[in-house]
Protein backbone atom coordinates (compact mmCIF):
# COMPACT_ATOMS: atom_id res chain seq x y z
CA UNK A 1 0.00 0.00 0.00
CA UNK A 2 1.17 3.57 -0.67
CA UNK A 3 3.14 5.79 1.66
CA UNK A 4 2.11 9.31 2.71
CA UNK A 5 3.98 10.85 -0.22
CA UNK A 6 2.39 8.41 -2.65
CA UNK A 7 -1.09 9.23 -1.31
CA UNK A 8 -0.38 12.95 -1.72
CA UNK A 9 0.85 12.38 -5.25
CA UNK A 10 -2.15 10.19 -6.07
CA UNK A 11 -4.55 12.94 -5.05
CA UNK A 12 -2.61 15.82 -6.57
CA UNK A 13 -2.15 14.17 -9.96
CA UNK A 14 -5.74 13.02 -10.30
CA UNK A 15 -7.67 14.86 -13.03
CA UNK A 16 -10.87 14.57 -11.00
CA UNK A 17 -12.15 17.53 -8.98
CA UNK A 18 -13.36 14.94 -6.45
CA UNK A 19 -9.89 13.42 -5.98
CA UNK A 20 -9.90 13.69 -2.18
CA UNK A 21 -13.26 11.93 -1.84
CA UNK A 22 -12.48 9.30 -4.48
CA UNK A 23 -9.13 8.41 -2.92
CA UNK A 24 -10.60 8.04 0.57
CA UNK A 25 -13.38 5.85 -0.83
CA UNK A 26 -10.89 3.69 -2.70
CA UNK A 27 -9.14 2.67 0.51
CA UNK A 28 -12.25 2.46 2.70
CA UNK A 29 -13.68 0.02 0.16
CA UNK A 30 -10.47 -2.03 0.35
CA UNK A 31 -10.99 -2.34 4.11
CA UNK A 32 -14.60 -3.49 3.87
CA UNK A 33 -13.63 -5.94 1.09
CA UNK A 34 -10.98 -7.43 3.36
CA UNK A 35 -13.12 -7.71 6.50
CA UNK A 36 -16.62 -8.08 4.99
CA UNK A 37 -17.75 -5.57 7.61
CA UNK A 38 -19.22 -2.10 7.42
CA UNK A 39 -16.78 0.75 7.84
CA UNK A 40 -17.48 4.23 9.19
CA UNK A 41 -14.57 6.63 9.49
CA UNK A 42 -14.96 9.38 12.09
CA UNK A 43 -12.20 11.92 11.60
CA UNK A 44 -11.71 15.21 13.42
CA UNK A 45 -9.38 17.94 12.21
CA UNK A 46 -8.37 19.23 15.63
CA UNK A 47 -4.67 18.82 14.91
CA UNK A 48 -5.04 21.06 11.85
CA UNK A 49 -7.54 23.47 13.50
CA UNK A 50 -6.76 23.39 17.23
CA UNK A 51 -8.94 26.41 18.03
CA UNK A 52 -12.10 25.15 16.30
CA UNK A 53 -14.70 23.96 18.82
CA UNK A 54 -16.45 22.02 16.06
CA UNK A 55 -13.70 19.38 16.11
CA UNK A 56 -14.94 17.93 19.43
CA UNK A 57 -17.45 15.10 19.84
CA UNK A 58 -20.92 16.65 20.11
CA UNK A 59 -24.58 15.81 19.58
CA UNK A 60 -24.23 17.01 15.97
CA UNK A 61 -22.19 13.87 15.31
CA UNK A 62 -25.15 11.61 16.03
CA UNK A 63 -26.93 13.04 12.99
CA UNK A 64 -23.82 12.36 10.90
CA UNK A 65 -23.66 8.78 12.14
CA UNK A 66 -27.36 8.26 11.50
CA UNK A 67 -26.82 9.39 7.91
CA UNK A 68 -23.88 7.03 7.40
CA UNK A 69 -25.52 4.05 9.14
CA UNK A 70 -28.61 4.37 6.91
CA UNK A 71 -28.71 1.66 4.26
CA UNK A 72 -25.92 -0.49 5.73
CA UNK A 73 -26.33 -4.24 6.22
CA UNK A 74 -26.21 -4.13 10.00
CA UNK A 75 -25.77 -7.89 10.29
CA UNK A 76 -22.19 -7.39 9.07
CA UNK A 77 -21.23 -5.38 12.14
CA UNK A 78 -19.23 -2.18 12.14
CA UNK A 79 -15.58 -1.20 12.10
CA UNK A 80 -15.47 2.34 13.49
CA UNK A 81 -12.27 4.22 12.61
CA UNK A 82 -11.70 6.87 15.28
CA UNK A 83 -9.48 9.94 15.16
CA UNK A 84 -10.70 12.47 17.72
CA UNK A 85 -9.61 14.63 20.67
CA UNK A 86 -12.78 13.69 22.55
CA UNK A 87 -15.60 15.98 23.60
CA UNK A 88 -18.90 15.84 25.44
CA UNK A 89 -19.57 12.83 27.68
CA UNK A 90 -23.32 13.11 27.08
CA UNK A 91 -22.82 13.08 23.31
CA UNK A 92 -20.48 10.07 23.51
CA UNK A 93 -23.04 8.20 25.65
CA UNK A 94 -25.82 8.94 23.17
CA UNK A 95 -23.67 7.92 20.18
CA UNK A 96 -22.66 4.62 21.80
CA UNK A 97 -26.23 3.77 22.77
CA UNK A 98 -27.30 4.39 19.16
CA UNK A 99 -24.50 2.34 17.58
CA UNK A 100 -24.97 -0.54 20.03
CA UNK A 101 -28.63 -0.68 19.08
CA UNK A 102 -27.95 -0.50 15.35
CA UNK A 103 -25.22 -3.18 15.30
CA UNK A 104 -26.19 -5.32 18.28
CA UNK A 105 -22.86 -4.50 20.00
CA UNK A 106 -20.88 -5.94 17.05
CA UNK A 107 -18.51 -2.98 16.78
CA UNK A 108 -14.73 -2.88 16.55
CA UNK A 109 -12.79 0.34 17.07
CA UNK A 110 -9.81 1.07 14.84
CA UNK A 111 -7.45 3.75 16.14
CA UNK A 112 -4.84 4.67 13.49
CA UNK A 113 -3.36 7.46 15.61
CA UNK A 114 -5.35 9.13 18.41
CA UNK A 115 -8.71 8.58 20.10
CA UNK A 116 -8.54 10.67 23.24
CA UNK A 117 -10.87 11.35 26.18
CA UNK A 118 -14.47 10.70 25.03
CA UNK A 119 -12.94 9.00 21.98
CA UNK A 120 -11.31 6.52 24.35
CA UNK A 121 -14.68 6.04 26.03
CA UNK A 122 -16.27 5.17 22.67
CA UNK A 123 -13.40 2.77 21.89
CA UNK A 124 -14.03 1.05 25.24
CA UNK A 125 -17.64 0.50 24.16
CA UNK A 126 -16.46 -1.79 21.34
CA UNK A 127 -15.75 -5.52 21.47
CA UNK A 128 -12.07 -4.93 20.68
CA UNK A 129 -9.73 -2.10 19.76
CA UNK A 130 -7.33 -2.36 16.83
CA UNK A 131 -4.19 -0.31 17.48
CA UNK A 132 -0.68 -0.03 16.09
CA UNK A 133 2.58 0.95 17.70
CA UNK A 134 1.81 4.51 16.61
CA UNK A 135 -1.69 4.55 18.16
CA UNK A 136 -2.77 6.07 21.47
CA UNK A 137 -5.81 6.33 23.69
CA UNK A 138 -6.13 8.85 26.52
CA UNK A 139 -7.42 9.31 30.07
CA UNK A 140 -11.18 9.48 30.61
CA UNK A 141 -11.15 11.87 33.58
CA UNK A 142 -13.75 14.60 32.90
CA UNK A 143 -12.79 18.24 32.37
CA UNK A 144 -14.59 21.53 32.99
CA UNK A 145 -13.26 24.13 30.55
CA UNK A 146 -9.88 22.45 30.68
CA UNK A 147 -9.91 22.02 34.46
CA UNK A 148 -9.68 18.36 35.54
CA UNK A 149 -12.56 17.42 37.83
CA UNK A 150 -10.32 15.05 39.78
CA UNK A 151 -7.75 17.84 40.20
CA UNK A 152 -10.40 20.09 41.74
CA UNK A 153 -11.35 17.43 44.29
CA UNK A 154 -7.68 16.82 45.08
CA UNK A 155 -7.20 20.56 45.61
CA UNK A 156 -10.15 20.79 48.00
CA UNK A 157 -8.88 17.76 49.91
CA UNK A 158 -5.42 19.26 50.20
CA UNK A 159 -6.91 22.54 51.42
CA UNK A 160 -8.95 20.72 54.06
CA UNK A 161 -5.96 18.75 55.33
CA UNK A 162 -3.59 21.75 55.42
CA UNK A 163 -6.09 24.05 57.16
CA UNK A 164 -6.91 21.31 59.66
CA UNK A 165 -3.21 20.94 60.46
CA UNK A 166 -2.54 24.71 60.43
CA UNK A 167 -5.57 27.08 60.59
CA UNK A 168 -3.26 29.99 59.68
CA UNK A 169 -3.25 28.69 56.11
CA UNK A 170 -6.98 29.30 55.85
CA UNK A 171 -6.75 32.80 54.31
CA UNK A 172 -4.30 31.57 51.67
CA UNK A 173 -6.53 28.70 50.65
CA UNK A 174 -9.60 30.96 50.74
CA UNK A 175 -8.21 32.94 47.81
CA UNK A 176 -7.64 29.74 45.81
CA UNK A 177 -10.88 27.98 46.63
CA UNK A 178 -13.04 31.07 46.12
CA UNK A 179 -12.53 30.84 42.34
CA UNK A 180 -14.97 27.88 42.31
CA UNK A 181 -18.72 28.40 42.65
CA UNK A 182 -20.44 26.67 45.62
CA UNK A 183 -21.78 23.62 43.75
CA UNK A 184 -18.67 23.01 41.63
CA UNK A 185 -17.17 20.36 43.89
CA UNK A 186 -20.36 18.29 43.73
CA UNK A 187 -20.54 18.69 39.97
CA UNK A 188 -16.96 17.42 39.65
CA UNK A 189 -17.70 14.36 41.75
CA UNK A 190 -20.81 13.54 39.74
CA UNK A 191 -18.93 13.97 36.44
CA UNK A 192 -16.22 11.54 37.59
CA UNK A 193 -18.78 8.97 38.73
CA UNK A 194 -20.73 9.34 35.47
CA UNK A 195 -17.77 8.86 33.12
CA UNK A 196 -16.49 5.87 35.08
CA UNK A 197 -19.93 4.26 35.34
CA UNK A 198 -20.76 4.40 31.64
CA UNK A 199 -17.35 3.06 30.62
CA UNK A 200 -17.66 0.28 33.20
CA UNK A 201 -21.10 -0.62 31.86
CA UNK A 202 -19.91 -0.63 28.24
CA UNK A 203 -16.92 -2.83 29.03
CA UNK A 204 -19.16 -5.33 30.82
CA UNK A 205 -21.77 -5.31 28.05
CA UNK A 206 -19.46 -5.60 25.08
CA UNK A 207 -15.71 -6.09 25.39
CA UNK A 208 -15.93 -8.32 28.46
CA UNK A 209 -19.43 -9.74 28.14
CA UNK A 210 -19.73 -12.54 30.67
CA UNK A 211 -16.22 -11.94 32.03
CA UNK A 212 -15.84 -8.59 33.77
CA UNK A 213 -13.03 -9.53 36.15
CA UNK A 214 -10.65 -6.81 34.89
CA UNK A 215 -13.20 -4.07 34.27
CA UNK A 216 -12.69 -2.15 37.53
CA UNK A 217 -8.91 -2.21 37.06
CA UNK A 218 -9.24 -0.83 33.52
CA UNK A 219 -11.67 1.94 34.46
CA UNK A 220 -9.64 3.03 37.46
CA UNK A 221 -6.45 3.12 35.41
CA UNK A 222 -7.99 5.23 32.64
CA UNK A 223 -9.65 7.60 35.14
CA UNK A 224 -6.69 8.01 37.53
CA UNK A 225 -5.70 11.66 37.11
CA UNK A 226 -3.07 11.42 39.85
CA UNK A 227 -1.31 8.65 37.92
CA UNK A 228 -1.84 10.01 34.39
CA UNK A 229 -0.82 13.57 35.46
CA UNK A 230 -2.42 15.15 32.37
CA UNK A 231 -5.64 14.75 30.40
CA UNK A 232 -3.55 14.86 27.22
CA UNK A 233 -1.45 11.85 28.27
CA UNK A 234 -1.00 9.40 25.39
CA UNK A 235 -1.60 5.77 26.36
CA UNK A 236 0.21 3.45 23.96
CA UNK A 237 -0.95 0.13 22.60
CA UNK A 238 1.32 -1.75 25.01
CA UNK A 239 0.04 0.24 27.98
CA UNK A 240 -3.55 -0.43 26.89
CA UNK A 241 -2.80 -4.15 26.84
CA UNK A 242 -1.14 -3.94 30.24
CA UNK A 243 -4.20 -2.41 31.91
CA UNK A 244 -6.33 -5.20 30.44
CA UNK A 245 -8.10 -3.82 27.36
CA UNK A 246 -8.70 -6.24 24.47
CA UNK A 247 -6.25 -4.93 21.92
CA UNK A 248 -5.65 -6.36 18.45
CA UNK A 249 -2.22 -5.45 17.10
CA UNK A 250 -2.42 -3.81 13.69
CA UNK A 251 1.07 -5.05 12.88
CA UNK A 252 -0.11 -8.66 13.18
CA UNK A 253 -1.82 -8.37 9.78
CA UNK A 254 0.37 -6.55 7.27
CA UNK A 255 -2.39 -6.19 4.70
CA UNK A 256 -4.77 -4.73 7.28
CA UNK A 257 -2.08 -2.36 8.51
CA UNK A 258 -1.36 -1.12 4.99
CA UNK A 259 -5.04 -0.47 4.30
CA UNK A 260 -5.69 1.30 7.63
CA UNK A 261 -2.64 3.53 7.28
CA UNK A 262 -3.56 4.38 3.69
CA UNK A 263 -7.02 5.39 4.92
CA UNK A 264 -5.44 7.47 7.66
CA UNK A 265 -3.11 9.24 5.23
CA UNK A 266 -6.01 10.15 2.92
CA UNK A 267 -8.00 11.67 5.77
CA UNK A 268 -5.07 13.55 7.25
CA UNK A 269 -4.21 15.00 3.86
CA UNK A 270 -7.86 15.97 3.27
CA UNK A 271 -8.01 17.69 6.66
CA UNK A 272 -4.80 19.62 5.93
CA UNK A 273 -5.99 20.77 2.49
CA UNK A 274 -7.08 24.24 3.66
CA UNK A 275 -10.71 23.58 2.70
CA UNK A 276 -11.92 24.47 6.20
CA UNK A 277 -12.88 20.86 6.93
CA UNK A 278 -13.02 20.16 10.66
CA UNK A 279 -14.82 16.80 10.65
CA UNK A 280 -15.64 13.97 8.25
CA UNK A 281 -17.96 11.05 8.98
CA UNK A 282 -18.01 8.63 6.05
CA UNK A 283 -18.97 5.06 5.19
CA UNK A 284 -17.86 2.59 2.50
CA UNK A 285 -20.87 3.38 0.30
CA UNK A 286 -19.72 6.91 -0.56
CA UNK A 287 -22.04 8.49 2.01
CA UNK A 288 -20.38 11.26 3.97
CA UNK A 289 -21.14 14.23 6.18
CA UNK A 290 -18.50 16.96 6.09
CA UNK A 291 -18.38 19.83 8.58
CA UNK A 292 -16.55 23.00 7.61
CA UNK A 293 -15.60 26.32 9.12
CA UNK A 294 -14.86 29.60 7.35
CA UNK A 295 -11.13 29.79 6.68
CA UNK A 296 -11.17 33.37 5.37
Amino acid sequence: MPSWNEIVNEINTSPSKFAYDETRQKYIKKLTEKTDRNVIAYYSGWLQNPNASETSISDVDKNSLMATVHGLDRDKGLDLILHTPGGQTAAAESIVDYLHTMFNNDIRAIVPQLAMSAGTMIACACKEIIMGKHSSLGPIDPQFNGIPATGVIEEFQRAYEEIKADPAKGPVWQVIISKYHPTFLGECQKAIEWSKKIVEDWLRECMFEGDGENVDTIVNALADHSEMKSHSRHISMEQCKQIGLKIVELEADQDLQDIVLSIHHTYMYTLSSNQGIVKIVENQNDMRVVERINVN
